[in-house]
């Protein structure tokens, strides 16, 4: 029995965007308050870490106090996303 051909696939392009994408578009650098803001979050978050481990908050040592300090690490690494 004859072995037949294989149709061969049309080469298929993607559809352009309806609006040109522009790459080009310049926000500028992030203002001084945001990157101070960012700096600060992570900085006042490490601090009361290492306060509550050595016992300089109130109530003592607690876990409270720790995820204050992991939140507010992690809204200032949260910043860094945005940061130009």
């Amino acid at each position: 029995m004859p072995v037949s051909k294989g149709r061969r696939k049309a080469v298929r392009r993607p559809t352009p965007p309806s609006k040109p994408v522009s790459s080009a578009v310049h926000k500028g650098p992030s203002p001084t308050w945001y990157v101070v803001t960012m700096f600060a979050l992570m900085g006042l978050g490490v601090l009361l870490i290492l306060a509550n481990y050595i016992n300089l908050l109130p109530g003592g040592t607690s876990n409270t106090w720790l995820m204050v300090g992991l939140a507010g690490i992690a809204v200032g690494f949260g910043m860094t996303l945005n940061y130009r």
